[in-house]
């Protein structure tokens, strides 16, 4: 190996890229081709070596390779490809050199220049931190092991059965030892450092709930106000992206956010301005599940003393013969109309709320049966105004409040939930 040479620094977590010294290296053929993937399996498999890896056999190669493609010869499409990216390599800015090595049917990248390839240094950093006793000195390379952590591993390949398995792997190992290091940091009291190493977590897998660590840091640093809206923004990505509600674990600190902002003294002009709306906003209230559950309640209550009508309408996006609507990207799209159709037809004083990705629920106070009907034409217009053809995918149900709390209605309201038959 030249010591005079260039290093040549690969990213594989998050993102491909390559750079030789300063020098960006660019190949004129797209990345996804044959010689680019063999060059990240070669790399991958001769410098990490967690698992006593320096190279892969060939048939294992042509596997990663070639796949289930059907080739007549497999083992000359190798040697082609092994041609094109030496050839590439050199192309690029490298230094003549062979690059790939076999030996004893097992294939190596060989390189004159050192080669810093982000996955190797992560497992590397790992490793020393498992077998570190000294606990300090093995979160300091925790850390540095997670800053290192970009995200998936070469993201563009992830249909790629070798690529699925490492990602899957590394992923595990960034998870543990995060969880690890958040907790020794919490009893250290450095909840910026846990604000830093969750906000990048959250970046890469943001249904994994990070953010609950992240809510324990800013609570930690009396922060409620910011740990509050870090908590309904994430509830509602929950509710409208995947259509679940957030674990107990964030439910419970929701509780303890709200008891702990309740011991804190506020001057009567600050809580005014924190309880009123950022800004006027025509059409119905549209609010978070948990929001809309405790609405419903509180009217629920009203009702009782006062008599006034309430009904509760579920709006409901079906493939047109009454079953759930499965094309994702078509739902999506329709959802949001649907979004926007409700809100757009009823009034300031209602509410609405999104159950799940295919369902909306709609809170009308002091209206009437028929005039139920007359809205949900009212939403069903507005949905169908630039798609006619849309209206048999529109169904809706409406009920008393009164009637929704008897035990042989279609739809319940049970614990934390609706329920519907």
């Amino acid at each position: 190996m030249d010591n005079q040479l260039p290093e040549l620094k690969v990213n594989m977590l998050g993102r491909f890229s390559i750079t030789y010294g300063e020098q960006p290296i660019t190949f004129k053929r797209n990345s996804a081709t044959k010689a680019v993937k063999l060059l990240q399996i070669l790399l991958h498999s001769s410098l990490v070596e967690d698992r006593g890896s320096t190279g892969i056999p060939r048939a294992q190669l042509l596997d990663d390779l070639f796949g289930r493609e059907e080739l007549a010869n497999v083992g000359n499409n190798l040697r082609v490809t092994v041609f094109r990216l030496r050839k590439m390599l050199i192309e690029a800015g490298l230094p003549e050199y062979e690059y790939i090595v076999k030996e004893k049917g097992v294939f190596y990248w060989r390189s004159p220049m050192k080669v810093d390839l982000d996955v190797a240094r992560f497992m590397e950093l790992v490793k020393e931190g498992e077998e570190e006793v000294d606990e300090t000195r093995k979160m300091n390379l925790w850390e540095k092991a997670c800053r290192l952590y970009k995200g998936e591993l070469l993201p563009m390949q992830s249909g790629e059965d070798w690529v699925i398995m490492n990602s899957v792997r590394y992923k595990d190992k960034y998870s543990k030892i995060l969880r690890r290091l958040c907790a020794y940091r919490k009893e250290q009291h450095e909840y910026d450092t846990i604000l830093e190493l969750t906000d990048n977590a959250i970046e890469i897998y943001p249904f994994d709930e990070w953010q609950s660590l992240k809510i324990d840091a800013l609570m930690g640093m009396n922060r409620y106000k910011e740990a509050y809206q870090l908590y309904d923004a994430t509830s509602k990505m929950f509710f409208e992206e995947l259509g679940i509600t957030p674990s107990e674990r964030m439910m419970n600190q929701f509780q303890e956010m709200s008891e702990r902002m309740g011991r804190k003294y506020h001057a009567a002009g600050e809580i005014k301005e924190d309880l009123k709306e950022p800004e006027y906003e025509d059409g119905a209230f549209y609010c978070s599940l948990p929001s809309f559950r405790d609405n419903y309640r509180l009217v629920r209550r009203l009702i009782e003393r006062n008599g006034q009508s309430a009904f509760l309408m579920v709006c409901s996006l079906t493939d047109g013969n009454g079953h759930p609507m499965e094309n994702r990207e078509k739902l999506d799209v329709m959802s949001m109309e649907l979004h926007r159709a409700v809100k757009n037809s009823l009034r300031r004083g209602d509410s609405f709320s999104k159950y799940s990705p295919s369902q909306f629920l709609i809170l009308l106070v002091g209206t009437s049966q028929e005039n139920c009907d007359i809205i949900f034409r009212r939403i069903a217009g507005r949905f169908t105004q630039k798609h006619g053809s849309w209206n048999k995918y529109l169904e809706y149900y409406v009920s008393s409040i009164a009637d929704v709390e008897n035990p042989n209605a279609r739809l319940s309201f049970q614990k934390n939930e609706f329920r519907w038959k």
